[in-house]
């Protein structure tokens, strides 16, 4: 029996979807992913947008009141999950796309086009006999911290709800105040990171900023602590490990040029020679790519079960009419049949196999039809990873580009195997990895729109329509906005730099001119296997191993407080729970409020071309800056400690 009710009762008929909450969720999600792909082609990440879109959503919707009437939660909801499956195009675009110019492959527009819409199609395909599984019968388990956080927003920005609105926007606004005086004003520096004495290139950090410390929060202690651990042995154990032990050796030939393509001194030769930081980002990452490689394919392998019922579910379904199955089911459990999901899968495989030109133009069918097969089965068995990980760990901690090495050593190995190893081979495989890997990442940002409408009451059939459409609708202009781009600084520049797909291409080619470090990825494998003997979540792990340290860090910091909370006021938990936890409505907030002013930051850099830097701090010497840095973020985690309490001795 499932206890869980909805803010909107599953009898309340409300409007939801209609053609002015999908448009806007589509113009929302260009703007959004546009700014999201310039973003990652600048640093790497991206950033869930699935909060500010909620945000942005109400206020425009309420702003258009006068026109259309007051909007409803449901078509906020709508809006924003419209949104949200656009913007995240280009989290699987921008970790692929670039290192086909790099290779000097011209790839078009309509191309790159056509691979966002099958990546984006199938990404939501895939979630629908999913969802039931993982947001629903996984409710308890799997907080998906963005989800939840954005259906705080939606209920306390709509005029409703037990939980206090002010604690939101409070967190919103000093979120995204701490946001703007260290992107804006750079007031002082967003990472703090201290060199660990008697250990050689050991180095710690904490990326201070407030949405990972929110994140956290809403997390709580245990995945925080086991993503930080993942991060300790990346940075405290085998950075200064290769420093020490092959310190004297030359960089390899295929690490060296990668590195330099990311501004290494040519006089620069041997190991090292290199910042903790290059050891990390030319040698850790492979292993934490085969780490994230390993607890992936053990994630997959445990989510058979749920895989092989989602099936049945599925098979059952074909030989029931839609009336016959809503019939029996209340409108918030009114999925998109298993029909569509098949229709829809096939027609993407017959799309790849008989378009040539979205996989590469000199491509045979035999590759195509191979690559499709391919596609669907990567994709599916992604999409069950991403949307479990977010489910822990929250999008942006989404080891998207991971899970994209995976099928690129996958498919690599095949096409290798099969003598494909030319320009062309590379090219095929490097487009599949892209169609994965943006099924993979919109799965992940749909997840967490589906647990927002889970806990709202929203009708999943509609939503999961809303996401089709955006992911669809805005597909064209977020691949105008790389391709543009691309044509004025260039993928691989020192203002474009495109670091993942610099790193896929990396891959990519040590697989099928076999020079790939195998022992690195095999050493990576080998730690997610000893951990997950020891009865330790794999995935958490890996993604720690794979992510700078200084971005686990807070997470874990943020978890800590809210255990803190949780210890000292056993006694009343289920009187708090009765009032809200305002230390997570506080931590909602610091995740939107940095979310928002991020895309704004990174629309304002794509109209100015360049990052905006208004006014820079210099602090001399630079600990200070450190010192004032961690001062301040201590403050914020003690105000966030202290709403926790406060709220708690009310309860």
């Amino acid at each position: 029996m499932n206890e869980h009710q909805p803010y909107v009762p599953a009898g309340t008929v409300m409007k939801d979807f209609n053609w002015k909450t999908v448009i806007l969720g589509i113009l929302l999600g260009a703007i959004f992913g546009s700014a999201n792909a310039y973003l990652g082609l600048r640093v790497g990440l991206t950033i869930s947008t699935a909060i500010p879109l909620a945000v942005v959503s109400v206020a425009l919707l309420k702003i258009l009141t006068p026109i259309f009437g007051k909007p409803t939660i449901l078509e906020c909801n709508i809006s924003q999950t419209t949104g949200s499956a656009s913007s995240s195009l280009a989290s699987g675009l921008i970790f692929t796309i670039p290192a086909l110019y790099i290779w000097g492959y011209d790839a078009p527009l309509i191309q790159i086009t056509l691979l966002a819409i099958c990546g984006g199609v199938l990404g939501v395909l895939f979630m629908i006999p999913l969802r039931n599984y993982l947001i629903v019968k996984e409710h308890a388990t799997l907080p998906y911290p963005e989800g939840t956080a954005s259906a705080e927003v939606l209920i306390v920005a709509t005029g409703g709800g037990g939980a206090s609105a002010s604690s939101v926007f409070k967190g919103l606004g000093i979120g995204a105040l701490y946001k703007g005086l260290i992107s804006f004003l750079y007031l002082w520096p967003s990472n703090v990171s201290i060199t660990l004495p008697f250990i050689k290139k050991a180095v710690v950090g904490v990326s201070t900023t407030p949405a990972l410390l929110g994140v956290g929060y809403i997390l709580g202690r245990r995945i925080g602590a086991i993503m930080v651990g993942g991060g300790l042995v990346s940075w405290v154990l085998l950075i200064p490990l290769i420093a020490w032990k092959f310190g004297g050796m030359e960089i390899w030939p295929n690490t060296l040029a990668y590195l330099q393509s990311k501004g290494l001194d040519p006089s620069v030769t041997t190991i090292g020679q290199l910042s903790p930081q290059q050891i990390w980002d030319g040698y850790i990452r492979i292993i934490g790519a085969g780490a994230v490689a390993a607890a992936g394919i053990i994630t997959v392998i445990k989510s058979v079960p749920t895989m092989i019922g989602s099936l049945k579910i599925g098979i059952k379904e074909l030989r029931t009419s839609a009336a016959e199955l809503d019939a029996g089911r209340l409108r918030t459990e009114r999925d998109l049949s298993i029909k569509y999901v098949i229709l829809g899968v096939a027609f993407v495989v017959l799309m790849v196999t008989f378009i040539p030109g979205i996989i590469g133009n000199e491509t045979h069918i035999i590759m195509r039809f191979f690559s499709a097969l391919a596609i669907a089965l990567f994709a599916f068995a992604f999409v069950t990873v991403s949307s479990r990980i977010v489910g822990m760990i929250g999008v942006s901690s989404n080891p998207t580009s991971g899970m994209a090495i995976v099928t690129l050593l996958g498919t690599g190995l095949i096409f290798k195997m099969l003598g494909w190893t030319d320009l062309t081979g590379k090219i095929t495989a490097l487009t599949i990895g892209t169609i994965v890997c943006i099924a993979a990442s919109i799965a992940g940002d749909i997840s967490q729109d589906l647990k927002t409408g889970y806990i709202i009451g929203a009708t999943p059939r509609k939503q999961q329509i809303s996401e089709l459409l955006g992911a669809v609708g805005s597909a064209f202009f977020v691949c105008l906005a790389i391709f543009y781009l691309g044509k004025a600084y260039g993928f691989g520049s020192a203002e474009l730099p495109a670091p993942q797909a610099t790193l896929m291409k990396t891959v990519l080619d040590g697989v099928l001119d076999g020079n790939l470090r195998w022992d690195l990825v095999g050493i990576g494998a080998a730690f997610s296997i000893v951990v997950m003997l020891c009865k330790i979540p794999p995935l958490p792990f890996a993604v720690g191993v794979y992510l700078p340290l200084n971005t686990m860090t807070p997470v874990f910091i943020g978890g800590l407080l809210r255990h803190m909370i949780d210890k000292k006021h056993k006694d009343k938990k289920e009187g708090a729970d009765k009032t809200g936890d305002h230390g997570i409505l506080i931590g909602s907030g610091l995740i939107a409020g940095e979310g928002l002013l991020g895309v704004v930051i990174a629309v304002i850099a794509v109209i100015m071309t360049k990052a905006p830097k208004f006014l820079v701090m210099n602090y001399s010497p630079e600990w200070l800056g450190q010192i004032v840095s961690a001062v301040i973020f201590g403050g914020l985690g003690w105000y966030l400690y202290w709403v926790a309490d406060k709220s708690k001795q009310k309860a």
